[in-house]
């Protein structure tokens, strides 16, 4: 998938998450998450200016799973001691700005794995490849198809919580 692809995927992963959030009462940080879940849509494919393979160590769920704990942990030390008693940020904040980077880096992964190249998404534990050969990564419609409901389901998600 290219990045349009990629963010659709990412928004419409995270799109259950929004409305929960919302429900919890939590609609600034349900508005952060969409800011992150974007944000980090994109990330695994920073390897075209790695000397790494493409498609190689960042696409894969320990990558998802160490850069989000990563995030999770930067949110705790840098964001929580700097906001004071009158910020509106509940203690879970960092936790769950690590998860929705996760989950997005796990929505790349899925995203690439519906195109002919695949991944290898255990890798190193695991040289088994994954490709749903749907629709080749440069399809401009699917790209944009993807792109347009992601942006629709997190609409639908926050239009229909309070």
């Amino acid at each position: 998938m290219y990045w349009r692809g990629h963010v659709g995927i990412a928004l419409l992963a995270y799109a259950p998450v929004a409305g929960a959030v919302r429900v919890a009462g939590e609609p600034g940080l349900a508005a952060l998450g969409a800011a992150v879940a974007v944000a980090f849509s994109t990330l695994p494919d920073l390897d075209h200016r790695l000397p790494v393979a493409h498609r190689g160590p960042t696409h894969t769920v320990a990558f998802a799973l160490a850069a989000g704990a990563f995030v999770a942990l930067a949110a705790a030390v840098a964001v929580v001691p700097s906001a004071g008693p009158d910020t509106a940020l509940p203690p879970w904040a960092p936790g769950f700005v690590g998860s929705v980077a996760t989950l997005s880096l796990c929505s790349h992964v899925a995203g690439d794995a519906i195109t002919p190249m695949g991944i290898w998404p255990l890798r190193p534990l695991s040289e088994r490849h994954v490709t749903f050969d749907l629709t080749p990564a440069a399809n401009p419609r699917a790209n944009r198809l993807f792109l347009g409901v992601g942006v629709a389901a997190l609409a639908l998600s926050v239009s229909l919580t309070p």
